[in-house]
């Protein structure tokens, strides 16, 4: 009767854990030589089987302080999204110090035009383009969704319905530079550069408007200063535009975690970010 019990369990378990997907990997989004300087880049495609109607569309951005990290790390993401029933794209971007954030940023919006002008062919709606973000990826993600800047240098519109942004960095980059007034050459500075007009238009807060999609911001309460200070300003303006943010605050996660929290589906987080995505119209 035991053995039995265990079988039944581990089909449930698979049933639940391992619905039907198709992994599609390293499709180029940007060839090299792109407007005579960008590199190629690539994405991952996470599809659910047999949606009996087009799917929501999640793009998400890695971490690593703009110079490290890879799409290949998140395959875990992509997988557990995809199994909800949530088209799930992983991208990678140029880094630093090879490149700038303004790159990174175009890299960004060439990646949401891909998957805006062919999700439809994998199953995904088009209307409903939710990019998201850790870290870093985080920063890109709010700033592709807060301003067209990179969509207009590319002539196409910006297709971003939503944005999920997970223990984001560089909110208000050009707070925090002017603060701490690192030597030039130092390693955020290679990313934006010695130039304060550089930081001002790449820092998210300084673009909320009334009329943006809406966001879900998470932040874990022991991360890194940093974040702790700029996402306390970033929501202290946003809250000029929406009165009660949909921000969830996770007290004991350090930055790390706030990530790898998402290897847990029944999680909170991922059921956050799950029904952010799922809700999106």
């Amino acid at each position: 009767m035991a053995n039995y019990l265990c079988m039944l369990l581990l089909a449930v378990l698979a049933s639940c854990s391992f619905r039907g997907i198709t992994v599609t990997e390293n499709i180029p989004y940007m060839e090299e030589g792109f407007l005579e300087e960008m590199p190629e880049k690539r994405l991952s495609l996470f599809v659910p089987k047999r949606a009996a109607e087009p799917v929501p569309v999640l793009v998400f951005v890695h971490g690593g302080s703009w110079r490290s990290g890879n799409k290949e790390r998140y395959g875990f993401f992509g997988r557990r999204m995809a199994r909800r029933g949530i088209l799930t794209v992983i991208i990678d971007y140029p880094l630093s110090p090879a490149y700038q954030v303004h790159a990174m940023g175009l890299a960004t919006a060439k990646a949401l035009d891909w998957v805006a002008t062919n999700s439809a062919d994998y199953g995904g709606d088009p209307e409903r383009i939710v990019v998201s973000g850790h870290s870093a990826g985080g920063h890109l993600a709010a700033l592709v969704t807060l301003t067209n800047r990179y969509f207009d240098s590319l002539g196409v519109d910006n297709p971003v319905a939503g944005a999920a942004l997970i223990d984001a960095a560089g909110l208000d980059m050009y707070q925090y530079l002017k603060e701490q007034d690192y030597a030039p050459g130092t390693s955020h500075l290679k990313t934006f550069t010695d130039d304060p007009e550089v930081w001002k238009a790449t820092s998210p807060i300084y673009f909320l408007r009334d009329d943006m999609p809406p966001l879900l911001i998470l932040m874990g309460g022991k991360t890194y200063d940093s974040i702790l200070e700029g996402t306390a300003r970033f929501l202290a303006a946003y809250r000029e535009f929406e009165p009660e943010p949909n921000f969830k605050r996770q007290d004991n996660k350090r930055h790390v975690p706030m990530m790898a929290q998402f290897l847990y589906t029944p999680g909170r987080a991922f059921r956050w970010v799950r029904d952010f995505v799922l809700e999106i119209d």
